[in-house]
């Protein structure tokens, strides 16, 4: 048996507090199936938003008319396109590979990992298949993978994740996405921008149910009025025939008391099927119980506020916790973990201001809570929204969104969100401001803006008067 100081199942940001145990001395061992650099890099937000931007640029240029500029797009090497992000990818991948080999500090075991007592993991598969190894600390770090929900048939058709999405080298001729939340917001603004027929089909009554409710709406409205959207829906039955598959879908109600309602079906159909349903963590990989590690219902990895596990020396972070399913979370808590493993002391995770962005179009970003939450939570709360076109700015570039600030009574943000233009760089001097300013309107009412840059809409949303929540009509 192998024996180290620090071991780290997974090479996302786990890497960061392997890298961190490594420069004190330590001797750390990774373990990691590949390919290598987690999630994000290799399946997930890097190659998914190098492909966006392309579909951006081709956007702007179908735009040029409403700008009284003839411009015409002669040819799109789709597969070019796809190539060189993947091509990109893998070489990222593989220079974390070599690092990692050729590192006298680390040892890289690639296989599956499973814990085989509370500090031991036992290699599965590849060339390390049955070593183990022993550590004095264990991080668990082992992120999600697609999850496929229970429909009647999915089993006997050919369906695509966001994994195998990425790397279509041609775009669907019709495209149907189950799923609402943001992997299928990107995805069908992708291919639809490259010439796919895009139905949605989402089980809740807007996309992007976890955004602020009016930006909810906002963003299903705009998607409804470039796709076909069958929010409330749920997908229940599919199949395929002759190369078409065809999605059976009923109405459903959302929340305790609701289900779905068989009186009703939708039929859609298509030539490809991408299933984006959100992600199940890979904790059942890891053979958990043997080190005493427990999970919650949905199968994340139990922490505390400092996240350790329930075992004595198994900390874990990232997805597979699942308190955010970002990268830059998963950031933030890998550098809470190295300074907890290697501090003077433990700090709690502090998770005040943790933003969140969709890259879709119109894009979409935010940052606190969301009104509905305030309401739910029965506190008092003043609301202002301004529109990108009523600045210059926002004029110039006939952009269509908004900015929405909430605030408490005394002042203090309780959060922002956007839709348009640029939102998931807009909403940062927010999150500056709730996270290292006083967290108060004045952060921003104060702060001296670029005229006439686009983040004014930013400064007027929490400069004038707010409105009190609950539509109550009274002026902060």
């Amino acid at each position: 048996m192998n024996e180290v100081d620090f071991l780290v199942i997974g090479s996302g940001s786990g890497l960061d507090v392997a890298n961190a145990a490594a420069n004190r001395g330590q001797s750390v061992a990774v373990v990691d199936k590949g390919p290598l650099g987690g999630t994000c890099l290799n399946r997930g937000c890097i190659p998914s938003k190098m492909l966006l931007y392309h579909a951006d640029v081709l956007e702007t240029v179908e735009r040029a008319a409403q700008f009284h500029i003839d411009a015409e797009v002669t040819d799109v090497e789709f597969s070019e396109i796809v190539r060189e992000v993947n091509e990109e990818v893998e070489s990222d991948s593989d220079s974390i590979r070599r690092g990692l080999r050729s590192s006298s500090r680390h040892d890289l075991y690639e296989g599956e990992g499973r814990f085989v007592d509370e500090r031991t993991v036992e290699i599965v598969g590849g060339e390390d298949d049955g070593t183990r190894v022993r550590a004095e600390t264990v991080l668990i770090a082992a992120g999600t993978r697609p999850s496929i929900p229970a429909i009647d048939g999915i089993e006997d058709v050919e369906y695509l994740t966001s994994t195998e999405a990425l790397q279509l080298e041609t775009p669907p001729e019709r495209l149907v996405i189950v799923g609402g939340g943001y992997i299928a917001a990107e995805l069908a603004h992708f291919f639809d921008t490259f010439g796919s027929d895009v139905t949605i089909v989402g089980r809740r009554p807007n996309l992007l149910p976890e955004t602020d409710e009016e930006v909810a709406e906002a963003f299903t409205e705009r998607y409804a009025d470039r796709f076909t959207v069958h929010a409330g829906h749920a997908a229940t039955a599919v199949s395929e025939t002759g190369g078409t598959i065809t999605v059976e879908a009923h109405p459903y109600e959302y929340g305790e008391g609701g289900g779905i309602d068989d009186t009703e079906t939708v039929t859609v159909s298509g030539d490809t099927l991408l299933v984006a349903a959100g992600r199940t963590p890979n904790s059942d990989t890891l053979d958990l119980d043997a080190a005493g590690v427990e999970t919650d219902d949905c199968g994340f990895v139990e922490t505390d506020e400092y996240l350790r596990t329930t075992a004595e020396g198994v900390w874990a972070l990232g997805d597979v916790v699942g308190e955010y399913l970002l990268k830059h979370s998963a950031n933030h808590e890998a550098r809470a973990v190295a300074r907890n493993l290697f501090g003077d002391g433990l700090e709690p995770v502090d998770y005040t201001a943790m933003p969140y962005a969709v890259f879709a179009s119109p894009e979409v970003a935010g940052v606190g809570a969301g009104e509905a939450a305030l309401r739910e939570a029965g506190r008092e709360y003043a609301t202002r929204t301004y529109r990108y076109d009523q600045t210059a700015r926002g004029s110039a570039m006939k952009a269509d969104g908004f900015v929405k600030a909430l605030i408490d009574l005394d002042g203090n943000i309780l959060g922002c969100h956007i839709i348009g233009p640029d939102a998931a760089d807009l909403v940062q001097e927010v999150v500056v401001a709730m996270k290292a300013g006083s967290g108060t309107v004045q952060d921003i009412r104060q702060s001296v803006h670029i005229h006439p840059a686009l983040s004014e809409v930013v400064q007027r949303a929490f400069a004038g008067q707010f409105s009190r929540g609950d539509n109550s009509g009274h002026s902060d």
